[in-house]
């Protein structure tokens, strides 16, 4: 029932509880089909964060195919992905804890290790597995030497056979991704080097079966994404030379040609293995998932060239597009609508397979997201526009007193070239139903709006990232939308990054902030940090070790004189990407001088947390944060613990 008098924003009663965030939190990742079974893995925070496999027989029937602790998942660029793959009824995977390769056929009566036990610290792990057709597998391998340096990793692509012998058939490049076997004996591939990321310059190479060996596209100021085979002999894959990720296709003998261009992006940026935005269906047609704003729609290529949207009214959050006979298998997502595994006819018609939780919650408790473009320094990028999705507070049993204004929370991502998500984000509705404006920033140097905008960050990450968190929070307190006394920053990795950034470098705007196992000494995460990564900052920043003075002039940890706003700063204990000294010397600097501050360490957790217990005392620890600085009650009949505020 609606509460019977104004209650202050912030402390507005809601059924959206850290309990539910996490019930809500079971993410969908890869989606198969093989026969007429379909798969996926799932993240179940749970179960300790593990990713379960499930399949999905023709009769309806749901099966669980690896109980606990069996956990498909892969640590390749230390963000994995295409961990697992099924062909005929036999599944590989990638279990976690040791990193080994695993095979399950039907009969066995249990998982059956294809490769050796690791020697720790070495080891080896392998990511974005392809059956190849002949009963062995395709994989990227990567290689760690018992010094633990990642200037000594290797990383192949690697033919294991179904007795385990092992065939490299790429090396010698810094990175590679996506073996994909062509069907007259071609191997196509991604590969790329240092100081380059895989959106700076992956190549597109295909080797004939002759050992001849092409390069389709991609290079300094290119890149291309998903290589997909053809039956005719066609590759098909994303490219970015039009500024948007475009639809392309390349023949044997010929050049590469655009294939469907929305002037939207349709691929994204390979942080992990296997995402798949387009998918080859029989008959020659071609559907793609195209971002834009108001989130992603499925766009069908005919044969002929001609274009039709394929109508899917309210699913803004399409990924792991794959074929079932005519029909597209998917994930599919909303702001109000949990993940489900969606199969859809090219009119529309669609059938959910695995059906979102029932939280128990009317659709009216979820803050309906809006686009936002404001002005901004332009700094010599061309661009002088950023973007947001805003979050406006809702919940339909609570009011606030006239005249009040919600509090802010600016979000900024991770990566930092990565976007916000159209999918339901419980994090958020966790705030906006109790009385928070939530604003997730898209600032330059994101994805989703294009390589002329993405690539407005570099050399500039710690300046224009921070005109737009705010030049956002500004816009939105000049239109009277929020309280400008209560203005908070959040964000993780890279976007806790941001978030310190901001707090050190653009004091006075924002009056809390929230990192998540952000990064807070710039040279520190140039300098210890895994191969992947260990020369992103060259383009976001400067080359390093030469560019040492601008990473000091950036890094938050050397202008802590300048920080007098709260924080409260949350960390994993076994961090490879940030590792917890990033946040213990913030955290110290605070200390000495002063500034209330919190400080949550778990251990046991990574880059992220996945696991329940922790998610649910970083949210409710970081309300509560809020809570004590800016001084409002939280609702009694939660029984939050309060966090400890150090002052």
């Amino acid at each position: 029932m609606p509460t019977s008098s104004p209650v202050p924003y912030g402390s507005w009663p809601t059924p959206v509880t850290s309990a539910l965030v996490v019930r809500a939190a079971a993410r969908l990742g890869e989606v198969a089909v093989d026969g007429d079974d379909v798969w996926w893995s799932e993240s179940r925070p749970g179960e300790g964060g593990r990713s379960a496999l499930v399949r999905r027989s023709a009769d309806g029937t749901v099966t669980d195919v690896l109980p606990p602790p069996w956990n498909a998942r892969t640590r390749v660029h230390e963000y994995g992905g295409a961990a697992w793959t099924v062909a005929g009824c036999t599944l590989w995977f990638t279990h976690f804890d040791d990193q080994r390769l695993y095979r399950l056929s039907p009969g066995d009566d249990g998982p059956v290790a294809v490769t050796p036990e690791p020697e720790l610290p070495a080891g080896v792990r392998h990511a974005d597995l392809t059956a190849a057709g002949d009963g062995s597998l395709l994989a990227v391998r990567e290689t760690h030497t018992a010094s633990g340096a990642a200037a000594d990793v290797v990383n192949e692509i690697v033919r294991l056979a179904p007795d385990g012998t092992v065939e490299v058939l790429v090396s010698g490049r810094d990175f590679v991704s996506d073996p994909r076997p062509g069907p007259a004996g071609e191997l196509a591939w991604l590969q790329w080097d240092h100081p380059a990321m895989p959106w700076d310059a992956a190549q597109l190479v295909v080797r004939a079966a002759d050992g001849t060996e092409t390069v389709v596209a991609g290079g300094p100021g290119e890149s291309a994404v998903q290589p997909t085979w053809d039956a005719d002999g066609t590759l098909w894959f994303c490219c970015d030379r039009t500024d948007v990720w475009a639809l392309w296709r390349w023949r044997p003998g010929g050049e590469a040609e655009p294939a469907l261009d929305t002037g939207t992006e349709i691929a994204g940026p390979q942080w992990v293995f296997g995402a798949r935005r387009f998918v080859l269906l029989p008959g020659g047609r071609v559907v793609a998932a195209a971002g834009g704003e108001g989130g992603d729609r499925l766009v069908a290529l005919e044969p002929d060239g001609s274009t039709r949207d394929v109508p899917l009214p309210g699913w803004t959050a399409l990924g792991y597009l794959t074929a079932a006979g005519d029909d597209v298998v998917c994930a599919a997502g909303s702001p109000v609508r949990e993940p489900v595994v969606l199969r859809a006819d090219l009119s529309g018609q669609a059938e959910v397979l695995r059906p979102a939780r029932d939280l128990g919650l009317d659709p009216a408790w979820f803050s309906v997201p809006e686009d936002v473009t404001f002005p901004t320094e332009e700094r010599d990028t061309g661009i002088a526009e950023a973007h947001a999705v805003v979050y406006p507070p809702t919940n339909p049993e609570a009011t606030a007193p006239d005249g009040d204004l919600p509090p802010l929370i600016v979000m900024v991502h991770g990566g930092p070239t990565s976007a916000h998500a159209r999918g339901l984000n419980p994090e958020i509705q966790y705030f906006t139903s109790r009385g928070f404006c939530v604003a997730h920033v898209d600032h330059r140097g994101s994805t989703g709006h294009g390589r002329r905008y993405r690539d407005a960050l570099q050399g500039r990450w710690g300046v224009v990232d921070l005109d737009d968190v705010v030049g956002c929070a500004r816009y939105l307190a000049d239109a009277g939308r929020v309280d400008r006394a209560r203005m908070a920053i959040r964000g993780g990795s890279a976007g806790g990054y941001t978030t310190l950034a901001a707090l050190t470098l653009r004091p006075g705007v924002f009056t809390a902030g929230a990192s998540h196992f952000g990064v807070a000494d710039l040279g520190a995460l140039a300098a210890d940090t895994h191969k992947f990564e260990s020369r992103y900052l060259d383009g976001l920043v400067a080359p390093w070790p030469a560019g040492a003075d601008v990473y000091a002039q950036r890094s938050p940890i050397n202008h802590v004189d300048a920080l007098d706003t709260p924080l409260a700063v949350f960390q994993g204990a076994e961090d490879r990407v940030v590792p917890p000294e990033q946040a213990e010397v913030m955290v110290a600097a605070l200390r000495d001088k002063g500034v209330p501050h919190a400080y949550l360490l778990f251990e046991g957790e990574q880059h992220g947390f996945r696991r329940a217990e922790n998610i649910r005392a970083a949210l409710d620890g970081e309300l509560s944060f809020y809570a004590q600085v800016w001084g409002f009650d939280l609702p009694a009949e939660e029984g939050i613990a309060p966090i400890e505020v150090v002052r």
